[in-house]
Protein backbone atom coordinates (compact mmCIF):
# COMPACT_ATOMS: atom_id res chain seq x y z
CA UNK A 1 0.00 0.00 0.00
CA UNK A 2 1.71 3.27 -1.16
CA UNK A 3 1.08 6.07 1.49
CA UNK A 4 0.85 9.55 0.75
CA UNK A 5 0.75 12.72 2.97
CA UNK A 6 -1.65 15.24 1.37
CA UNK A 7 -4.28 18.12 2.09
CA UNK A 8 -8.14 17.13 2.72
CA UNK A 9 -10.15 19.91 2.37
CA UNK A 10 -12.97 20.27 5.17
CA UNK A 11 -13.44 23.84 4.99
CA UNK A 12 -16.72 25.79 3.03
CA UNK A 13 -16.86 27.24 -0.18
CA UNK A 14 -14.29 30.32 -0.38
CA UNK A 15 -13.71 29.35 3.17
CA UNK A 16 -10.83 26.78 2.43
CA UNK A 17 -9.53 24.72 5.50
CA UNK A 18 -7.17 21.61 5.34
CA UNK A 19 -6.43 18.97 7.35
CA UNK A 20 -2.67 17.32 6.38
CA UNK A 21 -3.27 13.17 6.41
CA UNK A 22 -1.68 10.16 5.89
CA UNK A 23 -4.08 8.15 3.04
CA UNK A 24 -3.86 5.18 0.81
CA UNK A 25 -2.74 7.03 -2.50
CA UNK A 26 -5.61 5.27 -4.11
CA UNK A 27 -8.41 7.46 -2.23
CA UNK A 28 -10.21 10.06 -3.07
CA UNK A 29 -8.77 13.74 -2.11
CA UNK A 30 -11.79 14.53 0.81
CA UNK A 31 -12.10 10.05 1.56
CA UNK A 32 -10.76 8.52 4.11
CA UNK A 33 -7.54 8.91 6.07
CA UNK A 34 -5.34 6.56 8.24
CA UNK A 35 -4.17 9.21 10.34
CA UNK A 36 -4.26 13.20 11.40
CA UNK A 37 -1.02 14.58 11.29
CA UNK A 38 -1.86 18.38 11.15
CA UNK A 39 -3.98 21.34 9.98
CA UNK A 40 -4.00 24.75 7.51
CA UNK A 41 -5.49 27.44 7.07
CA UNK A 42 -4.17 29.34 4.07
CA UNK A 43 -6.87 32.55 5.34
CA UNK A 44 -4.47 33.38 8.10
CA UNK A 45 -1.57 31.23 7.07
CA UNK A 46 -1.97 29.37 9.97
CA UNK A 47 0.08 25.97 10.37
CA UNK A 48 -0.19 23.47 12.87
CA UNK A 49 2.16 19.76 12.23
CA UNK A 50 2.55 17.04 14.76
CA UNK A 51 6.06 16.72 14.03
CA UNK A 52 6.57 13.34 15.59
CA UNK A 53 3.51 11.94 13.63
CA UNK A 54 5.29 13.32 10.16
CA UNK A 55 8.42 12.36 11.15
CA UNK A 56 6.94 8.53 11.79
CA UNK A 57 5.44 9.16 8.17
CA UNK A 58 8.44 10.02 6.30
CA UNK A 59 10.95 8.01 8.16
CA UNK A 60 8.56 4.95 7.04
CA UNK A 61 8.22 6.13 3.06
CA UNK A 62 5.14 8.30 2.91
CA UNK A 63 5.56 10.37 -0.10
CA UNK A 64 4.04 14.09 0.67
CA UNK A 65 2.35 16.11 -2.17
CA UNK A 66 4.37 18.85 -3.47
CA UNK A 67 2.03 21.40 -1.12
CA UNK A 68 2.61 19.38 1.84
CA UNK A 69 6.22 18.78 1.28
CA UNK A 70 6.45 23.29 1.39
CA UNK A 71 4.20 23.24 4.92
CA UNK A 72 6.65 20.84 5.72
CA UNK A 73 9.66 22.15 4.62
CA UNK A 74 8.54 25.99 6.49
CA UNK A 75 8.29 24.06 9.87
CA UNK A 76 11.64 22.34 9.79
CA UNK A 77 10.52 18.81 9.36
CA UNK A 78 12.24 18.45 6.00
CA UNK A 79 15.56 19.65 6.92
CA UNK A 80 15.66 17.30 9.64
CA UNK A 81 14.83 14.16 7.69
CA UNK A 82 17.26 14.97 5.18
CA UNK A 83 20.16 15.41 8.17
CA UNK A 84 19.16 12.39 9.39
CA UNK A 85 19.04 10.37 6.27
CA UNK A 86 22.44 12.05 4.71
CA UNK A 87 24.82 13.51 7.29
CA UNK A 88 27.80 11.12 7.56
CA UNK A 89 27.59 9.41 11.03
CA UNK A 90 30.84 9.61 12.79
CA UNK A 91 32.23 5.61 12.95
CA UNK A 92 33.15 3.67 16.38
CA UNK A 93 36.59 3.20 14.96
CA UNK A 94 39.18 5.90 15.23
CA UNK A 95 42.07 4.61 14.92
CA UNK A 96 44.20 6.15 11.70
CA UNK A 97 44.89 3.67 9.03
CA UNK A 98 48.06 3.24 9.00
CA UNK A 99 50.42 2.86 5.30
CA UNK A 100 53.34 1.08 4.04
CA UNK A 101 55.84 3.03 2.87
CA UNK A 102 55.95 3.47 -0.63
CA UNK A 103 59.42 1.46 -2.10
CA UNK A 104 62.01 3.07 -4.16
Amino acid sequence: MMVKLRLKRIGKKKVAFYRIVATDARMKRDGEYIELIGTYNPINGDIKIDQDLAYKWLSTGAKPTDTVRNLLSKEGLMTKLHNEKHVAKPTKSTKAKTTKPAKK
